[in-house]
């Protein structure tokens, strides 16, 4: 009589990191929807490295991205965002947290797409106004009325966030329970791939 070994069930994090397989996982979303400090937490968990797109355009334009922003447009700054975030996407798999426009350019889009699953990290005004007031770093902001400009981007981007491979509403509990549930959205994608 042979005896079958029964394999340990694979953890929240191991179902994540094979259900992703090589794909990049991208997440995207507002300013203050926790894109950087999820993403860095959840790239742990799952044992692959972490980019976040802005901190390489800073470094490769050796600019901030106010001071990119300032010196040369919103357009420029995009085109630049776009090639970064192309070459960053080469390789995998990684954790990307973009920029809060990067997903509204078109062209990068298409780009994040074709190069990674997308997870949009979603959340309501009052969460990301308590959680970018505190900061004058953001150049889209450095308006009349901040928070109004916050609404105005919300509204505009978020129909456009919604074409994301999967949402994750962002809110003020712990960031464990923030990467928990990130992940349990990545290895759910295996499950339904599963039962189809």
């Amino acid at each position: 009589m042979t005896e079958t070994l029964q394999q340990p069930p694979l953890t929240l994090a191991e179902e994540a990191r094979a259900a992703l397989g090589r794909r990049n996982l991208v997440l995207i979303g507002l300013m203050g929807a926790g894109k950087s400090a999820i993403g860095r937490l959840t790239a742990q968990a799952l044992g692959i490295p972490f980019i976040d797109s802005d901190h390489e355009i800073e470094r490769v334009s050796r600019m901030s991205i106010t001071d990119l922003f300032a010196a040369y447009g919103e357009e420029e700054f995009r085109a630049l965002e776009t090639r970064v975030i192309k070459r960053l996407l080469r390789t995998g798999p990684r954790v990307v947290s973009t920029g809060g426009g990067a997903y509204i350019n078109e062209r990068t889009r298409k780009h994040i797409k074709r190069g990674g699953l997308t997870v949009w990290l979603k959340a309501d005004l009052d969460v990301l106004w308590e959680r970018v007031n505190k900061r004058d770093t953001r150049p889209l902001l450095k308006t009349e009325n901040p928070r109004q400009t916050l609404e105005n981007l919300m509204n505009a981007r978020y129909p456009v966030y919604a074409e994301a491979d999967l949402t994750v509403m962002s809110r003020d509990v712990k960031k464990e329970t923030m990467v928990e549930e990130v992940l349990a959205a990545i290895a759910s994608t295996r499950r339904n791939a599963g039962s189809e």
